[in-house]
């Protein structure tokens, strides 16, 4: 199974590839995370990631595809991977088709994880997180028994600086002007899933393996 994981900021796509990951034991191939990695190790595409980070400039498309290229050939993503973060526009959807056609392995689908704007705005507006522990609540979806103070610790619940609507509706309408010739793309090629991904995390997670049609018959 190989895919890519298409979700605005707060769809949870994240959680929904860690599950998939779990079910089907094949990796997930975050972009940032080989950016991190190459950096760390000094390899030749992470040297050259490194001067354009230092620089304050975004790291150029083919580094990433190279990154990327590398990652692909290892043997634990023989059997599939789960691509997130990658591709965020039109040109990268392209150059990662070539890519994986180098690589003998074109895409299944892309998924895109569905949730209408207002909730977005909740759960991202929404989001404290204690101070003592790190636990993360929703004063929406799943808040704290009293006031500001964390269930566990007692630690005192704080919000992110650009956790507020202005910042976050800001980021939404980027993330919607990038991904809606995305989801063309892949719709015209007819590798697009879209999952319905309000509701429990085990419900969104249902409708995703019976998207990818690998649910469990049970």
């Amino acid at each position: 199974m190989r895919i890519i994981l298409l979700g605005a900021p707060g769809s949870g796509k994240g959680t929904q590839a860690q599950k998939l990951v779990d079910r089907q034991g094949i990796p997930q191939v975050s972009t940032g995370d080989l950016l991190r990695d190459a950096v760390a190790r000094g390899t030749e595409l992470g040297q050259r990631a490194k001067v354009a980070m230092d620089a304050g400039e975004l790291v150029s498309d083919d580094i990433v595809l190279g990154m990327i290229r590398e990652r692909l050939a290892q043997p634990d993503a023989a059997n599939g991977f789960i691509l997130d973060g990658f591709p965020r526009n039109l040109a990268q959807a392209q150059a990662l088709d070539g890519v994986l056609d180098e690589l003998g392995a074109p895409l299944d689908a892309a998924v895109l994880m569905d949730v209408d704007f207002e909730v977005l705005l909740k759960r991202l507006t929404g989001r404290r997180t204690c101070s003592g522990c790190g636990r993360v609540y929703n004063v929406h979806f799943f808040p704290p028994k009293t006031g500001d103070v964390c269930d566990g610790c007692g630690g005192e619940l704080i919000q992110r600086a650009d956790d507020n609507e202005e910042t976050i509706t800001q980021r939404l309408k980027v993330y919607e002007s990038q991904t809606s010739p995305l989801v063309s793309f892949y719709e015209d090629r007819g590798k697009l899933k879209v999952v319905p991904a309000e509701g429990e995390i085990d419900e969104v997670f249902a409708r995703l393996e019976a998207a990818l049609g690998v649910a469990d018959p049970a």
